[in-house]
């Protein structure tokens, strides 16, 4: 998903996007309207007037509009009677996120719908589409729903005791992260069986985790926090369970992560490099109150209501990016590489790209 941005960038705009997402690298976008003058009808405002003009406040309608790039126009469009949480789409199919419904369309000239499914209280946008399947909140909270694109077979994983705050899936399909609104724990499962296979601790008070990605090759997970944190983990080592069989010396506890009958904490797997990332000063509205699974208010068409922050990508399995929009709409570009015999980041570069 895109940060919210300035739709004058875009020819043929005049009105606020509050969600964006391409279709991989060709010329298709999802977009949905957003702020305080939305291009499309989150408001059912009339773009052909001068002046941005309420056209109904008893039948208000949100769309989302699948955007051709090359032609400037709207390619197909689907409405909504509830506003848009998020848009994921690929080159088969496309799922629209409401507060408490995920509806999954088959790509097609108009979308075609596949399924659709309630969900608990979603403000986030809470959805990951992988290559063969789509990963959301179930109807209880705490609770992953998984749904099998080619087969429509749905798995359900009890992932967390509080509700969910993150999601992702790796390349090949066969785990998934996640992550609660506790924000200590990141839980990964393996897909088909469902089954838990590891636990990543990012730290021992509770976070908002902003973001999850796994590395291309599938054998690290990226993790960012709003206490401005990047965390890196080795997955083969977690899964595997080498983590215990570790150096004491390589540990965040050290030799004290051996002594039996110490909490948990002493012993769990920590990642394997951290360091800071900007997030940007913010009014004092955008504070804590974000954090919540539970709440949803703001920016309107913005998941979450408020500017995206540490959005996660990885350029290569040693690269990873973070975005962040806002006051301070910038990207910082993180290096992994070995130093003293540990893995640590050795390069940062950073950019703002808005003026």
């Amino acid at each position: 998903m895109l940060p919210l941005f300035d739709s004058d960038a875009i020819p043929g705009f005049g009105g606020g996007i509050g969600c964006a997402e391409m279709l991989g690298t060709t010329r298709y976008i999802a977009l949905v309207g957003g702020g305080k003058q939305p291009k499309f009808p989150q408001n059912k405002v009339c773009p052909e007037e001068t002046d941005w003009q309420l056209v109904s406040d008893t039948d208000i309608i949100y769309e989302v509009q699948i955007w051709n790039d090359a032609t400037e126009k709207i390619t197909t469009a689907v409405e909504f009677k509830t506003p848009v949480q998020r848009v994921r789409i690929s080159q088969t199919h496309c799922i629209v996120v409401l507060l408490n419904t995920v509806c999954i369309y088959k790509m097609s000239i108009p979308l075609e719908k596949h399924a659709e499914y309630e969900t608990v209280n979603n403000p986030f946008g809470l959805c990951e589409l992988g290559k063969d399947i789509v990963a959301f909140p179930g109807r209880t909270v705490g609770q992953v729903k998984l749904f099998d694109l080619n087969t429509s077979n749905v798995s359900i994983i009890p992932a967390h005791e509080t509700p969910l705050r993150a999601l992702a899936i790796s390349k090949d399909g066969d785990l998934i992260a996640t992550a609660s609104e506790q924000g200590t724990l990141i839980r990964l499962w393996s897909f088909p069986s469902c089954t838990k296979v590891a636990e990543l601790r990012r730290g021992v008070d509770p976070a908002a985790i902003f973001s999850l990605a796994f590395s291309p090759n599938g054998k690290a997970l990226a993790i960012t926090s709003d206490k401005s944190t990047l965390h890196v983990f080795d997955l083969t080592a977690a899964i595997d369970g080498a983590a215990s069989n570790t150096d004491p010396k390589q540990h965040k506890w050290g030799v004290l992560s051996k002594i039996p009958l110490l909490p948990r904490q002493f012993s769990d797997t920590y990642s394997t490099a951290s360091t800071k990332f900007e997030m940007g000063d913010e009014p004092v509205a955008w504070g804590s109150h974000a954090k919540s699974a539970t709440m949803s208010a703001g920016i309107p068409g913005v998941p979450g209501g408020r500017p995206t922050k540490g959005l996660l990508g990885w350029l290569d399995d040693s690269t990873v990016v973070i975005v962040g929009a806002g006051q301070d709409a910038r990207w910082d570009r993180f290096a992994l590489g070995m130093e003293d015999g540990r893995t640590a980041f050795v390069g940062h570069q950073w950019k703002r790209y808005i003026d």
